[in-house]
């Protein structure tokens, strides 16, 4: 049976085809259709959507939320203030205001956010994170981002995945063993 987290839309590439096509500058793929950015768009994708795939259960099990809502806290989170408007979720997720609503709902019946009026502008809707949030995220977060790990490594493997450590800070400490601290080979 195929592992259903692993992206089954890109065709894999053996060595001899990295080593070929190793100039980001020349067009990669079999027939050099797709230019090299075309191409690592392609397996960024493919790794988005393995992430997200390993993400929906585990979001739901640990946080009892759906992965949408989970978006939505983690946007939050990342703000210093812990807040952002309604119509700026919006366009981050690039999701409909009539779905954001229903999701921020939700969130708000799970005492996870509160939603004020922002000061100066009656319209505008402020969501924040709770403290319930805030908690759950900070005890939740490891565990998540270590299956993001795992799942962009099985979609991609680990050379495409070394490519995207900028995008995915601390990978390099994901490949070291849990009682390995950074100093510990140098000594």
């Amino acid at each position: 049976m195929a592992d259903s987290t692993a992206p089954t839309d890109l065709p894999e590439r053996d060595a001899s085809d990295e080593s070929e096509h190793s100039d980001e500058s020349e067009c990669s793929g079999e027939n050099g259709l797709l230019p090299a950015e075309l191409r690592s768009w392609m397996h960024l994708l493919a790794a988005a959507g393995a992430v997200e795939q390993q993400l929906r259960a585990r979001v739901r099990d640990s946080l009892g939320i759906s992965h949408d809502e989970f978006l939505v806290l983690c946007l939050l989170a990342d703000q210093p203030g812990g807040g952002l408007r309604m119509t700026r979720i919006a366009e981050l997720l690039g999701r409909p205001k009539t779905r954001l609503t229903y999701q921020v709902a939700c969130l708000q019946h799970a005492g996870l956010v509160t939603k004020g009026s922002v000061c100066g502008d009656r319209r505008g809707i402020e969501v924040t994170l709770t403290e319930k949030a805030r908690r759950l995220l900070k005890d939740t977060s490891p565990p998540l981002a270590h299956a993001i790990t795992e799942a962009v490594t099985r979609a991609l493997g680990p050379e495409r995945r070394a490519a995207l450590c900028g995008l995915l800070p601390d990978t390099a400490d994901a490949d070291r063993q849990p009682d390995e601290s950074p100093d510990r080979s140098a000594s």
